[in-house]
C-alpha cells in the first residue's frame, strides 16, 4: 500500500500522474522545525511521514516545501498584510523553493530536498494587492502558487518546476527505483 501524508491537492494531483493506486491520509504531525531551509523541509517532511506510517504502515511519502530569501523562511502567510510583506520581498529577486521528502518503505527511510532557484519579475503595489484579493496566496509557502495566477510574476526558474509546485519529481523517480509502476501513458 502506498501512501501520501498530505492533504495538498497539488501533491495529490502530481502523483496521481505517475501513479495509479495510493492513498492519501493527511498527517497529524505538529509542524516545527530548525536549521537551514533544507533541514527544515526534511525535518518537517519525516514528522509526516513517520506520523502516518506509525498509524498505517506501507509505503508512506511525506513531503513540505518551504519558500526561502537570504536564508529566511517564508511560511504560510498570516494575513494580507504578511502576504503583501512576503511577495514584496521577492518582487525582482532570486528566492528558494526547497522540497523536503521522506518515504518510508520497508522500515526504512530515503529521505532528501529539492531546491529549486526562482527569479520573480519586479511587482508594483497594485499588482501584489490585486493578487492578494484572489485569495491564492493564503494557504501557500511563500505567499504564491507558481501553478496558479502568480505563473505570471515568474521570470525564470532554474530547476524542478514540479518542485516548485510542492512534488518534485524526485519522489517520483525514487518511487521507481523501490519497483513501484511508473505510468507514462
Amino acid at each position: 500500500m502506498l501512501v501520501l501524508a498530505s492533504a495538498s491537492p497539488r501533491r495529490r494531483e502530481i502523483l496521481s500522474r505517475f501513479i495509479a493506486d495510493f492513498h492519501v491520509i493527511p498527517s497529524n504531525a505538529e509542524e516545527r522545525c530548525s536549521g537551514t531551509p533544507e533541514e527544515c523541509a526534511v525535518e518537517l517532511a519525516r514528522l509526516k511521514a513517520r506520523e502516518v506510517y506509525s498509524r498505517v504502515g506501507g509505503t508512506v511519502i511525506g513531503a513540505d516545501t518551504v519558500v526561502s530569501i537570504d536564508g529566511r523562511v517564508l511560511g504560510k502567510p498570516k494575513d494580507e498584510g504578511e502576504a503583501y510583506e512576503m511577495l514584496k520581498s521577492l518582487s525582482g529577486r532570486v528566492h528558494r523553493v526547497t522540497t523536503g521528502y521522506c518515504i518510508i518503505h520497508e522500515g526504512k527511510e530515503i529521505a532528501g530536498s529539492v531546491t529549486t532557484e526562482v527569479k520573480f519579475r519586479e511587482l508594483d503595489d497594485e499588482l501584489i494587492w490585486a493578487y492578494i484579493r484572489t485569495g491564492e496566496p493564503m494557504d501557500k509557502a511563500g505567499a504564491y502558487g507558481i501553478q496558479g495566477k502568480a505563473g505570471l510574476f515568474v521570470e525564470w526558474i532554474k530547476g524542478d518546476y514540479y518542485n516548485v509546485v510542492g512534488f518534485p519529481m524526485e519522489i517520483i523517480w525514487k518511487l521507481r527505483e523501490l519497483g513501484f509502476e511508473v505510468l507514462l501513458c
